[in-house]
């Protein structure tokens, strides 16, 4: 994806990942000019070096940090000087490093950024030199247990150089508001620009703002506006409106273009480009939420950063590949728990049309583990809450401003004033939006985040049987689930249990009740004592029209907070789709829900022992009833009834095919067939792209199949995948979804998992092809070829 803010004119903004040297390690004399870096290891940004570690329940993050090693390391560049920059702005912005990032730009310190998730910047001009110049960084991730899931360490974002003239618009210094009128047929675009001047001299420059549709053609340009500036920035607000503008929504993301000019005796010295989308949005206490004056519930997930076998380093085609999966199941909303997203995904959802709500701390200033963010809460708080609102604040995806999530001030009289200041620091830089802290106390008088009356909406996590009373206990409040469900589930592992077990029971007890597989049922019948099942909530959700919605904890499993299994588990159970991005069962039964797009599935698989009584569940929409048939023989027509989500038959077990139609008023919808498999036998292999860009950042995703003679996927396969790259790409990671596998992300084999594994190939910077070959023991190989363009 193109950078949202890449400009041309006289501005520049640079792509500055390659060509670092990297020391794990800490190497005080690093910051200086003068070092001899010669056998640091050389990479491209982003980096995330936790995830090349090994997996050992004795580092320092422990199994909720995902069990892999954090610590202390460097990272060096040189570089040559921008051209003239004597007369120049310099900049280098960092959209993210864990954590503890300082900053030297040859030899002279910037600063430092305690906070993970924040994105910043740096100016380099006085500090610049003719020829070389050298940055290092040191990043500091090795104060532990510092988080309740896996963080990542390094500079895992991207960074980049700007360059600008003397008079220019500030880094984040332009705001766009879009205001429909109330018939949806006209829209005024407000403007604010804050413009520095550092030239040491007053000047009196022009700006000018237009506005241009996706296809480039202008719609409006605006006068140009004469400004006498002095020594310090000033703020400038200007107003365009247009008529019957093309209304960005979840189905329709169109988005416009602002290009903003500043010249000097009339020649461009600035341009800056932006892209924003046209829409209106409410809450309503009785109605819940409408998008461009229509009812829609909010369909959503919590998604950690986290991006499976690649670790925390930012990607966006592997960003893209959780949203595609995500919106195929019908989630229109992402919640980004706990902290602000990369930049990248933010474009993502605002391109593919997803709401969001950007979420800034998982904590203030009470801690949830040791070494957390409550640290440095007291004196960055406000720093860090302006740089999230200022950067995002123009993405026409984000509807709702997150101050917190569970955040244990609600149990404290300083939550008031806390709570003020959060949302005052919010509304002083975006009005546009509603402010919203996902809360867990759910008795008003003992919350003291809400007794502050301050928050918009009732942000409430979990608590599926208080949503039915909700109007009647908090009268004219705004209502929304920020945080629902937590089932857990490993993928295609299935325990017949019909009763639904609350894992672990309480917050004290002991956990005992799980299983030599570190697993847990895929049928959508255990949860957290404080979730429930995806059932349990997606009825009370569905069911009332003042909640505006839900979102589902979480979308993809993630790394750390392997709750409730200890070591080796190391990843969590609560995703609808696991690790590795291969959908478990309950994802059929949100796309049912949540999608017009006809819906059968029927689990589990058909292998088991003769005689066994199976349950067969079958998730469907767009039909009145689904018969079964073991052999061909019917075992009988099943309706849901009320609210039921899905039907189920108890069938003995024998070897065969179990078969499930759907019809409506008599008429076939959709046929499914899940057969015994035999011995595993061949391997397929599946790339979700063939054709990718030889940038050196795109990827194909490989899914590996273990399949029996006759192709059906063997359940319980578990072979041992190796597989050999050759040509213009490298694997990137490999994975399998299972929680408590210890392999390593960064190798050239796997274990199948119940059938699955996946291969990640990155393709490098010279066009070509890129041929993959599987292979294992006793099974016929496979192959695949890529091509990179």
């Amino acid at each position: 994806m193109k950078d949202r803010y890449r400009n041309d004119g006289n501005r520049s903004r640079e792509s500055f990942n390659k060509d670092w040297k990297f020391f794990l390690g800490d190497e005080p004399n690093a910051k200086n000019t003068v070092f001899n870096d010669a056998n640091w290891r050389k990479l491209t940004l982003p980096h995330d070096w936790s995830i090349e570690g090994k997996f050992d329940e004795k580092n320092p993050a422990k199994p909720e940090g995902g069990g892999l090693p954090t610590g202390i390391a460097w990272y060096r560049k040189d570089f040559i000087a921008p051209a003239n920059f004597e007369n120049r702005i310099t900049t280098i912005e960092f959209d993210g490093v864990y954590k503890n990032s300082e900053v030297y730009i040859n030899g002279v310190y910037l600063g430092k950024r305690p906070f993970g998730y924040i994105s910043f910047s740096y100016e380099l001009s006085k500090h610049l030199k003719p020829g070389k110049n050298t940055i290092a960084v040191k990043v500091d991730n090795s104060a532990q247990p510092d988080s309740r899931w896996y963080s990542g360490s390094g500079i895992y974002r991207n960074v980049w150089l700007t360059s600008t003239a003397k008079v220019a618009v500030a880094h984040w210094g332009l705001s766009v508001n879009p205001e429909l009128s109330s018939d949806l047929n006209t829209v005024v675009v407000k403007i604010n620009a804050n413009i520095f001047n550092r030239s040491n001299k007053s000047q009196t420059v022009t700006l000018a703002n237009s506005i241009f549709d996706e296809e480039g053609k202008l719609l409006k340009k605006g006068n140009a506006i004469s400004l006498k500036l002095d020594t310090s920035n000033k703020n400038i607000s200007t107003e365009l409106s247009f008529k019957n503008p093309i209304l960005w929504s979840v189905d329709n993301p169109k988005q416009y273009k602002l290009v903003t000019e500043i010249s000097l005796r009339g020649k461009v010295i600035d341009r800056q480009l932006t892209l924003f989308g046209v829409r209106s949005f409410n809450f309503d206490a009785q109605k819940g939420f409408s998008l461009n004056g229509k009812s829609m519930k909010i369909q959503g997930v919590c998604l950690h950063h986290d991006l499976g076998a690649l670790g925390a380093a930012v990607n966006t085609r592997a960003m893209e590949r959780q949203l595609e999966i995500m919106k195929k199941m019908g989630v229109n909303a992402i919640r980004t728990a706990h902290n602000p997203p990369a930049p990248e995904f933010l474009d993502l959802c605002d391109k593919m049309g997803f709401l969001v709500i950007d979420e800034a701390f998982d904590m203030w200033a009470k801690r949830k583990n040791k070494f957390d963010y409550h640290l440095d809460f007291p004196e960055w708080h406000k720093r860090d809450l302006e740089a999230m609102v200022k950067r995002d604040r123009n993405h026409p995806s984000i509807i709702l401003w997150s101050i917190g999530n569970e955040i244990r001030e609600q149990f404290d009289s300083m939550g008031i004033a806390l709570t003020k200041e959060l949302v005052s620091i919010v509304k002083n830089l975006d009005q546009t939006r509603q402010v919203i802290s996902a809360l867990t106390e759910t008795v008003a008088a003992k919350n003291f985040i809400y007794q502050a009356d301050a928050l918009d909406i009732y942000g409430l996590n979990y608590n599926h049987k208080k949503y039915k009373d909700f109007p009647t206990n908090y009268p004219k409040v705004k209502f929304l689930g920020t945080e629902t469900t937590s089932a857990l589930q490993t993928r295609g592992f299935y325990d017949t249990a019909d009763t639904i077990r609350r894992w672990p029971k309480d917050g004290k007890t002991k956990f005992t009740e799980g299983n030599k597989e570190f697993a847990a049922s895929a049928y959508d019948n255990v949860s957290a004592y404080w979730g429930s099942t995806h059932e349990e909530t997606l009825k009370e959700a569905k069911k009332y029209d003042h909640v505006s919605g839900i979102f589902v904890w979480t979308g993809f499993d993630y790394l750390g907070e392997p709750l409730p299994y200890p070591w080796p588990a190391r990843s969590s159970y609560f995703g609808i789709v696991d690790l590795a991005g291969f959908p478990k069962d309950s994802y059929y039964l949100y796309q049912s829900e949540w999608t017009d797009k006809p819906v059968l599935h029927i689990l589990p698989h058909w292998n088991w022992e003769k005689g066994k009584s199976v349950e067969v569940w079958a998730y469907y929409n767009n039909a009145d009833e689904v018969e079964l048939y073991l052999n061909g023989k019917s075992l009988g027509k099943k309706s849901k009834q009320g609210e039921e989500m899905h039907v189920m038959w108890n069938v003995p077990f024998e070897a065969g095919t179990i078969k499930a139609i759907s019809r409506k008023s008599g008429k076939d919808v959709l046929v499914r067939e899940v057969k015994t498999a035999g011995a595993p036998a061949k391997i397929e292999l599946i790339a979700d792209r063939k054709n990718i860009k030889a940038d050196g950042k795109d990827l194909s995703f490989l899914t590996v199949r273990v399949l029996d003679k006759d192709g059906n996927l063997v359940p319980n396969a578990n072979n041992l995948v190796n597989f050999k790259v050759e040509g213009e790409g490298f694997i990137a990671g490999v994975d399998n979804g299972y929680q408590a596998s210890l392999e390593p992300f960064k190798a050239n084999y796997r274990k199948a998992f119940n059938g699955l594994c996946l291969a990640i190939i990155q393709a490098k910077e010279k066009a070509g092809t890129i041929k993959i070959t599987a292979t294992a023991d006793g099974l016929q190989g496979s192959s695949v070829l890529l091509t990179t363009k």
